[in-house]
């Protein structure tokens, strides 16, 4: 019986010593090849941007009219559309490029006192009616003007609130596409010149990551960055970017 043991106690203990062997040589054949896979890798990111003019520019405003009766208040804004439409063709604007919105209606309401001045209520007491304009256009020194000469229309008894003018690209695809292929060059000419100087020889692609695509007002800098990719539309004057990053394995 006891020699059972002692033979039962020899082959557990040559058991755990098998496994505690395979073990650290896994451990060591992992850690080997993370050395190798992580070592044997160079990366680089790549950057392009370039300054452009945009080359469409949206106006848009707004302007309402106020009655006792919705026909009167109806009546009033459209003869306000129709003296907007025909300021605006006047002033160079084709008749496609504008487009008036649907008449928004509302109620208007007056507040009501009694004899000691206290507040009872409101009632209403007419109508208030409001329409938007809209001009898309790729005259956009004759906007601009527009746009700011805009209060000439008060002589007129327009009362017009008038938006800031939006500005964008018309092919802005093609000049995404053309940063990017700039971008991965840049980042490639800067993985050369690492492998070049520490005798490395790049191997086959292994990644490739496209940044955030980045449109900001021209010398605006990178604090107007945003995480998810920046959009101006306020600035005529612009700046594009982009990042590429590359991973290439070495021989």
């Amino acid at each position: 019986m006891e020699q059972n043991e002692k033979k039962n106690g020899w082959v557990s203990a040559l058991i755990i010593g098998f496994s505690i062997v395979i073990s650290c040589g896994a451990l060591a054949y992992g850690l080997a090849h993370f050395r190798s896979e992580s070592t044997h890798v160079i990366a680089a990111t790549g950057s392009a941007s370039v300054d452009f003019e945009a080359d469409i520019i949206i106006w848009r405003g707004s302007f309402s009219a106020v009655a006792y009766t919705s026909q009167d208040a109806y009546a009033k804004i459209k003869n306000d559309a129709d003296i907007v439409k025909n300021y605006l063709i006047s002033n160079g604007v084709s008749e496609d490029e504008i487009v008036f919105n649907s008449v928004d209606i509302g109620r208007t309401y007056r507040d009501l006192y009694d004899l000691n001045g206290n507040y009872t209520g409101s009632e209403p007491d007419g109508y208030k009616l409001s329409q938007r304009v809209t001009v898309s256009s790729s005259n956009i020194d004759n906007v601009e003007k527009i746009s700011r000469d805009i209060s000439r229309l008060l002589d007129q008894g327009v009362e017009l609130t008038s938006d800031s003018p939006e500005y964008y690209y018309s092919d802005l695809d093609a000049l995404k596409l053309d940063l990017i292929d700039k971008a991965s060059i840049n980042a490639k000419d800067r993985i050369d010149i690492v492998a070049k100087n520490s005798g490395a020889s790049i191997g086959k692609l292994k990644n490739s990551t496209l940044g955030v695509f980045q449109i900001t007002a021209k010398n605006s800098g990178t604090s107007s960055y945003s995480y998810d990719g920046a959009f101006d539309t306020s600035s005529r004057n612009k700046t594009a970017s982009i990042t590429v990053r590359l991973e290439y394995d070495l021989k």
